[in-house]
């Protein structure tokens, strides 16, 4: 497995710039390019990076997407004087020209091939390409919107051809629709194009019919093609989050993309003049960690929009942090999409779901988008004072930042285990069996009563302690008695202050922890229902048999679990797998993935000891060295979309993040 993330960046790409004055185009200006580098440089994130070159795209590269004619006007600019530059800029919608953008333009072509070249040849496993001008507007034959030549489009043809790929996903979170594109790939069913967009019904830039919900592509390429409009400024981390959980990663595990490239444009986080949106920083980091368990990890990130510098910076560097494997941080805000946003993602749903087999037993009626809602506004932070900005994220990046465990991955050293486990996961010491004694005695005498599965708790105190203490990011642990580690490991964080715990249980859970303060969130997911406990707020039984063709827990996951977790906000997460486990590796593997967005990556997995293939999956997965295979894909029976259906209704009241619908 490929390791390494990959960073582009060339200065010379901070010379195409705007020589007359044009109010349209004034905000895409250099230093969108050199302040984002220099903040990663403070954030010490460039020296981690591999140091891949730019060069210049070919011409034979740039006509995989754009015609002769444009090439040439393009070209011809290069000798051009002031005047001339204007005229030409002129006929394009809001572009400008300068003598030096072919060749900038052409570097950033390069730079996007050079990322697709090293991350499909396993020099790297993902990686970020810091380039402009951007791409996602322009269109085969006309420059557009600040951009020349379709970047991210020509990356992804120079991947089918060089590659053979057959599958690309490209995920365009730009505030501004990539209609650019929209046009070159809605006939292909090759590329799977999704993007959400400030719409506004219409009313926003570039005001296309074509970007709204009901554009599903053409031809063979119907179905393929996910516009995701916005019709309210001011949203937020959480309708992000929703929109990922309801409509994207769903459809993206169906698609089984074998590479994903990001349109990636911040101008979709706070403060920005252009989006006046409200998603802050650390959601392009759970945007990115999401993504990344996909297509094998192979991930190519290529900048497009973001005028705000603060905004904008914090935010590539967010993305190049989770890139390289680091915790992923705390999301802040309220976890409940907005009305408007329900109503976006219901008519997505609607629209496509003649053309996804996930989508094929949801109840889904089309909603007639309510006109710009009425809903409170006030904690829109206003755009236009970007001084306040500066200031709300100066100390908003101080809140939620926190230094890197130095170990991600701990384990204890029961007998063998360094032969199957990766090689990356730290061993540490056990505890003595007479601390143990006095430890189990003084707080947990009413839980453990034989010796055998005292001395097992052993190995779940030392790491638990670790992971508490904020010295290892997760750890995993081997105990005869899943059920009683997982208690005792519950009550044990609530003893150290931790007030969230959420703890997911696969299999018969032989004893159930008191959930009634609200300390602890419990779900299960076992074969039948466990008749001695009802389901609550903080307690949901969850009953699913894997499907024996396949993995055919994508939906429960992303449709059910990852919402209520996210809505939750826990400050740990415990994984146990019990005796009985009704999901195979790759459903038990998904979700320790997933789940690894919350608490700051904090993650404490116990397994049966007898599990020994389970354990060596599930640590590959902590440790992050490698996205291991999720078995394949299997879409989930009526049966199995009524039960979500029915948890979803019985309790998005309680976890807003269950939302994809707005009420008929």
């Amino acid at each position: 497995m490929a390791s390494g993330t990959a960073l582009i960046y060339d200065e010379e790409m901070t010379t195409h710039k705007l020589l007359w004055s044009d109010p349209i185009c004034d905000i895409e200006v250099p230093e969108r390019l050199s302040s984002s580098y220099e903040q990663l440089r403070s954030y010490h994130l460039v020296e981690r990076c591999v140091h891949v070159p730019a060069r210049e795209g070919s011409e034979e590269e740039i006509l995989l997407v754009h015609s002769l004619e444009h090439l040439e006007v393009a070209k011809s600019t290069q000798t051009m004087n002031e005047e001339e530059l204007k005229r030409v800029s002129e006929n394009y919608d809001a572009f400008f020209f300068h003598p030096s953008t072919y060749h900038c333009a052409r570097l950033a072509v390069g730079a996007a091939l050079q990322l697709v070249e090293a991350v499909m040849a396993g020099t790297v496993r993902n990686g970020m390409a810091l380039v402009r001008p951007p791409g996602h507007h322009s269109q085969r034959n006309a420059a557009n919107g600040f951009c020349l030549f379709n970047n991210v489009a020509i990356a992804a043809e120079y991947a089918k051809l060089k590659y053979g790929l057959q599958r690309i996903l490209i995920v365009d979170w730009d505030v501004h629709h990539g209609q650019g594109t929209q046009y070159i790939f809605e006939e292909d069913p090759s590329v799977l194009y999704f993007s959400w967009h400030r719409y506004e019904h219409q009313e926003f830039w570039p005001s296309l019919k074509e970007s709204d919900y009901d554009a599903v592509g053409l031809g063979k390429g119907k179905g393929f093609n996910i516009n995701l409009p916005w019709n309210k400024v001011g949203m937020g981390n959480s309708d992000y989050l929703a929109a990922f959980f309801h409509v994207l990663l769903p459809m993206a595990f169906e698609f089984d993309p074998e590479l994903v490239i990001v349109s990636s444009g911040y101008d979709s986080g706070i403060g920005d003049p252009e989006g006046q949106m409200n998603a802050t920083p650390e959601v392009f980091a759970h945007l990115t960690h999401f993504l990344m368990q996909l297509a094998n990890g192979k991930l190519c990130v290529i900048l497009e929009g973001g005028y705000h510098l603060k905004s904008l910076g914090e935010s590539v560097c967010m993305t190049v942090k989770t890139l390289l494997g680091d915790p992923v941080p705390q999301i802040t805000g309220e976890m409940a999409p907005c009305l408007s946003a329900v109503e976006s993602i219901q008519n997505v749903r609607a629209a496509h779901k003649p053309y996804w087999k996930w989508l094929a037993y949801e109840d889904l009626l089309k909603k007639a988008n309510s006109n710009p809602s009425t809903e409170d506004e006030s904690q829109i932070t206003n755009s236009n004072n970007t001084v306040k900005v500066e200031r709300f994220l100066e100390l908003h990046m101080k809140n939620i930042l926190f230094p890197v465990p130095p170990i991600k991955t701990a384990t204890t050293g029961s007998e063998g285990s360094e032969y199957f486990l990766p090689e990356h996961v730290q061993l540490v010491k056990e505890m003595d069996k007479t601390e143990i004694k006095a430890l189990v005695s003084g707080f947990y005498a009413d839980l453990v009563k034989e010796d055998k599965t005292l001395l097992s708790l052993g190995s779940m105190f030392v790491i638990l302690d670790k992971i508490l203490k904020k010295e290892v990011c997760n750890g995993i642990a081997a105990s005869p008695t899943a059920a009683l580690s997982a208690a005792v490991a519950l009550r044990h964080s609530a003893r150290f202050g931790f007030q969230r715990v959420l703890c997911v249980f696969v299999g018969d859970m032989q004893m159930f922890p008191n959930t009634e303060d609200g300390k602890m969130l419990v779900i299960n997911i076992c074969e039948k229902e466990q008749s001695r406990k009802t389901s609550c707020k903080h307690y949901i039984s969850l009953n699913w048999k894997e499907d024996a063709e396949g993995n055919d827990f994508f939906s429960a996951v992303l449709g059910f679990i990852l919402p209520v977790a996210y809505s939750y906000q826990p400050n740990l997460t415990v994984i146990a797998v019990g005796p009985n486990r009704n999901l195979g590796i790759g459903g038990i593997s998904l979700l320790v993935a997933l789940l690894q967005g919350l608490a700051e990556s904090r993650i404490f997995a116990v397994i049966e000891d007898t599990e020994i293939s389970l354990m060596q999956s599930v640590a590959e997965v902590l440790v992050g060295a490698s996205t291991p295979p999720f078995g394949v894909y299997v879409p989930p029976t009526q049966e199995k979309v009524n039960k979500i259906k029915t948890l979803r209704d019985q309790f998005q009241q309680e976890w807003k993040m269950l939302q994809c619908s707005g009420k008929l």
